[in-house]
């Protein structure tokens, strides 16, 4: 694996890798805590997980964290699950999210984008005002810490200073997107009994205005513990019955009040993908999200005072709360509300120089799909203040990596990243002073003791093995809502490798330091003891012209035997001809392995996701094992239930 890009695709020039944060932070860490000087980054990494806590002790010095009262001791009782961060201390996330408003307060601290392009700044000092008047009106909502505060929202700056209003008087925030259906919102909030939801009256997607009014209600009918509902007239309607406006609660100039809460006292509730089964309800702290994302947004990222962040997401998305967090480097983050692709494919990029984004972050998908459409960013729009380009959500393919540097720029820092909802952070990902090889993931994350590990638990370098992290990181769940004996957390992560967090993803530790992530592990592809992950198969079949996108499916059969198909949905005009089938298979077989050149090619209408746009495998997978529909997948975590009817009765026809 290491030997396949021995040369890198980029280099950080000297004058990057000297003015990185993370440069600067390893010569202060020297001097203060014993830091390795030399040896960059892969000698510092190594010291962040041998010392665990003296780095996590750097990290809140550097970044000025205010501890309310003091800590005990960085880490207490270090076995996971359960392991105890910063006992003692007090503080608050939403504070250190405004600090900038002290002295920066007419600069923005947000600027909102929808479907015209044009930008529309939120400054710092009426950010910290709006959150002031809000918390207030919350506290006398009788919003006590602990609470749970919801919003049905869209990625608008309102729903930025709901969560901040909530954290500064320890509310828990929660949130999902306006394009969930009821029931999918319903399968999460009802877990966690909210008091306060924020919601609007719709939202605009692909230049057409949609309607949520009648979700709303139901919402409420089927919330009882909601004590107050706010109305956000983003389509101009008026609230409903009972409804408190969201402009009466804002308009107060009041100073924020931020609660002073224990470093494991929930943040906000994430939700898994729940394929199957009630989503899981993940909590993170304020303390363990506080500390993470500093090192992540302002050591891996480089952000800082004079960066703009934009992220392409959903409030529904893990990387909204990420892309918030930005707030704690100080960062302008640019909120975009509306369709990826509209009224083009390119319409990211024109977001991005219109916003004189500096990170700008996407999904690996809308890469591949710009590449496919014949999109040229450089050529059309003016991106000379955009550093990196960042993608997760997938794998982002050797071809991704290769369309960036030259449809881009070739001094562009290109970071694929990999993490999770469950840790609202990246494993492995950007590092502003290594090269980038393409189709690698940089190197693992500081802090994270991130390996490969074999069937037998021993780690494993330039082999395939699971994603384990062998010690605590501070953004690891404190529990699963609804979880009292933590049975369910502890199966999660904790079932195969006791004491050892596993992921379920297979990746490649390479000999030079750098991650490959092959897809989920719990979907591998075994032809004849030979693994390969399932992104591996998608990168290369996908590269072909006629393929809008692929799903392909290993099937353990009852007679011992193994059945691979590889469903295909075809780009418009394609047809799934002799001439297609040879060169899909000849693709596969040539660049990846014969063992896994499908039994059959099958062409879909279709290839189903879950809300946040990962291909569902297992769930296929169950239905055509046999699996009932409504046994096999939870219908509101699916992007489109329909598609699933074409599997289902591919099985019956099967069997």
């Amino acid at each position: 694996m290491s030997t396949l890009n021995p040369e890198p695709l980029w280099r950080p020039d000297p004058q990057r890798i000297a003015r990185a944060q993370v440069t600067r932070f390893q010569t202060w860490a020297a001097e203060r805590h014993g830091a390795p000087s030399t040896g960059g980054y892969p000698a510092l990494h190594r010291w962040s997980v041998d010392e665990l806590e003296t780095f996590w002790t750097a990290v809140t010095e550097w970044f000025d964290v205010r501890f309310s009262t003091p800590y005990a001791r960085v880490l207490g009782d270090r076995s996971m699950p359960g392991a105890q961060w910063f006992a003692g201390a007090t503080l608050n996330y939403a504070e250190h999210a405004l600090r900038a408003a002290t002295t920066r307060a007419d600069e923005p601290a947000l600027l909102y984008v929808d479907e015209t392009h044009e930008p529309q700044p939120v400054t710092w000092g009426d950010l910290r005002r709006q959150v002031g008047s809000l918390a207030a009106e919350l506290r006398a909502l009788g919003v006590r810490p602990g609470d749970r505060v919801s919003g049905y929202l869209p990625n608008i700056p309102q729903a930025v200073v709901a969560l901040l209003a909530t954290a500064a008087v320890g509310g828990v925030w929660t949130s999902c997107a306006p394009d969930f259906g009821a029931r999918s919102v319903l399968d999460r909030f009802q877990q966690v009994e909210p008091v306060v939801l924020f919601t609007v009256d719709g939202y605009r997607y692909g230049g057409k205005e949609h309607d949520r009014r009648d979700v709303v209600a139901e919402l409420r009918r089927e919330l009882p513990t909601l004590r107050a509902v706010v109305h956000i007239p983003l389509l101009g309607t008026e609230g409903p019955e009972g409804a408190l406006e969201w402009s009466a609660l804002t308009t107060a100039n009041e100073e924020p009040v931020f609660e002073p809460v224990p470093f494991d006292h929930p943040l906000w509730v994430l939700y898994s993908s729940g394929t199957t089964g009630l989503p899981k309800a993940i909590v993170q702290s304020q303390g363990g999200i506080l500390v993470e994302h500093l090192k992540q947004l302002g050591l891996h990222c480089d952000l800082g005072p004079d960066d703009r962040f934009f992220w392409y997401t959903s409030t529904g998305w893990m990387m909204w709360n990420f892309l918030v967090s930005g707030l704690l480097t100080g960062t302008t983050i640019v909120l975009y509300d509306g369709s990826p692709g509209y009224p083009d494919t390119a319409a990211q990029w024109r977001i991005a120089e219109r916003t004189g984004a500096t990170l700008y972050g996407t999904s690996a998908a809308y890469v591949m799909a710009c590449r496919k459409a014949g999109v040229h960013p450089s050529r059309d729009f003016d991106l000379s203040t955009v550093q990196c380009v960042a993608t997760t959500g997938s794998p982002l393919p050797p071809d991704g990596f290769r369309w960036l540097h030259d449809e881009v720029r070739d001094d562009l820092w290109i970071a694929s990243v990999s993490g999770g909802t469950d840790v609202c952070s990246c494993f492995a990902g950007a590092v502003p002073t290594l090269p980038v090889h393409t189709g690698e993931l940089q190197a693992p994350g500081l802090g994270t003791d991130l390996q490969s590990w074999d069937a037998d638990g021993h780690p494993v370098i330039d082999e395939v093995g699971e994603l384990v992290v062998t010690n605590p990181m501070p953004s690891m769940p404190v529990r699963f809502w609804n979880d009292p004996d933590g049975s369910r957390y502890h199966d999660s992560y904790f079932d195969t490798y006791p004491g050892v967090w596993r992921h379920g993803d297979w990746i490649t530790v390479t000999s030079r330091g750098s991650v490959v992530i092959h897809g989920r592990s719990d979907s591998t592809l075994n032809r004849q003891g030979v693994r390969m992950g399932s992104a591996d198969i998608y990168e290369v079949v996908e590269r072909l012209p006629e393929i809008k996108e692929s799903l392909v499916i290993g099937i353990e059969q009852p007679d011992g035997g193994y059945w691979m198909p590889l469903f295909v949905h075809l780009a418009p005009g394609a047809a799934l001809d002799e001439a297609l089938l040879g060169r899909i298979k000849q693709a596969i077989r040539e660049q990846l392995s014969p063992r896994h050149v499908p039994d059959e090619v099958i062409e879909v209408p279709g290839v189903p996701h879950t809300l946040t746009g990962k291909r569902i495998e297992v769930p296929v997978k169950r239905l055509l094992q046999g699996t009932p529909l409504e046994k096999a997948v939870n219908p509101g975590s699916i992007d489109n239930l329909d598609l699933l009817h074409f599997y289902e009765e591919l099985a019956r026809n099967r069997t």
